[in-house]
């Protein structure tokens, strides 16, 4: 942010963040709670078998508006799905929080700053949690 290093982890999570609207606590504690247990690490017979909590991972925790950016008319994203700038602001810093009581280490971005986030992908997992999947039956 500003040609200065904000935020560093080791190996461990890059969270982009995204807000939505609509999004209450509730939301934040059911992506932490995902995010920390879901088992996406390799374990020593290279089974996704742990957690971010079994490997003691960090986290790089950034505010993310564009996520919610919809493309689905027109050429410009339309980022209405995307909390106001307090209400987002607001709901990043619990969620950040949260992880933390959760006991990982965890930096950040600057809420609102232009930022350049490098990451070294070490393996196949990408994936996008959304808590309203937490009401969506599964198939």
């Amino acid at each position: 942010v500003n040609d200065r290093e904000v935020g560093r982890v080791g190996p461990g999570l890059v969270v982009l963040l995204g807000v939505s609207a609509d999004d209450t606590e509730t939301d934040a504690k059911y992506l932490v709670e995902k995010t920390v247990n879901l088992r996406i690490f390799a374990d020593d017979q290279n089974r996704f078998n742990l957690s971010a909590l079994d490997t003691g991972a960090e986290l790089l925790v950034v505010s993310q508006f564009t996520l919610y950016g919809d493309t689905r008319k027109g050429r410009r994203p339309d980022f209405t799905k995307a909390a106001p700038p307090d209400q987002a602001q607001r709901l990043y810093e619990h969620t950040v929080g949260l992880f933390r009581d959760a006991g990982l280490t965890v930096a950040t971005g600057v809420f609102q700053e232009h930022m350049q986030v490098s990451l070294q992908n070490d393996g196949p997992v990408t994936l996008m949690l959304d808590s309203a999947d937490r009401h969506r039956p599964r198939r």
